[in-house]
């Protein structure tokens, strides 16, 4: 009988260690600092909030620079106080200037550094978003923003890799805003055929994903499988034969 138990919790150790296994390498990556929504309308104005999670396990993020693209000034920022921080705005020169309802903006907003009230920040296993309105948006397809995440600790990630068209995500990903074309704006030779492609690009990742959940699925019924069976044919072994 101790035998039996014995292959019985070796048996589950086992199935348990393989699930996990599976299971955590098709898991999500790491957190990173993201912009939502993650879509705008060129021209336009928007609501946005860099979110920002604290991937250390000892201490909190208390500085939150972020870096607005050179190549694409925004006429008007502003942002929503965030309670245990403090918000500095800089801006730069832009020439030619913006144009915004009519009038000629020379500066635009470059840089906002968020920082927390001293013990403060965002704690191990906590996130924080930072709102901000902004626009008219510009007449690109992206927005890349470089940030900057400051630890207690003082260590600093710097969320600064641009995409690559093609290529897997970087270590390091800068958050990054994509720009569709306004309604009444001429369409982009390349536009219609990448809207088709970006669907397929969705279909074929929610293929992948169902097909590694039932891959999973079927390894753990099939490992638990063995492991009754495994039991059974102990238990067999176990027990008297039946007298005549």
């Amino acid at each position: 009988m101790i035998r039996l138990r014995r292959s019985a919790t070796v048996a589950a150790l086992t199935l348990t260690a393989v699930a996990t296994t599976v299971l955590g390498l098709a898991g999500p990556a790491s957190a990173h600092v993201t912009i939502n929504p993650a879509e705008g309308k060129q021209g336009g104005y928007g609501r946005f909030a860099f979110r920002v999670p604290n991937e250390s396990d000892t201490a909190s993020t208390v500085k939150v620079e972020v870096n607005l693209p050179e190549n694409a000034p925004v006429g008007s920022v502003s942002t929503m106080p965030v309670p245990g921080w403090t918000v500095a705005v800089e801006k730069r020169k832009v020439d030619p200037p913006i144009e915004v309802h009519g009038s000629q903006l020379t500066e635009a907003v470059s840089k906002l550094t968020f920082t927390a009230a001293p013990n403060g920040g965002v704690k191990p296993g906590e996130f924080q978003e930072f709102p901000v309105s902004m626009g008219p948006l510009p007449q690109v397809d992206t927005m890349v923003f470089k940030v900057l995440q400051t630890y207690s600790d003082g260590n600093v990630s710097r969320w600064i890799e641009e995409p690559t068209p093609g290529a897997e995500e970087p270590e390091n990903p800068a958050p990054v805003l994509k720009l569709a074309a306004a309604e009444n704006a001429p369409a982009s030779p390349g536009a219609s055929a990448s809207a088709p492609a970006a669907a397929d690009d969705d279909d074929d990742d929610a293929g992948s994903g169902a097909a590694t959940a039932l891959g999973v699925a079927g390894l753990v019924a099939g490992l638990a499988g063995l492991v009754l069976g495994g039991l059974a044919f102990a238990r067999t072994r176990r027990e008297p034969a039946a007298k005549s």
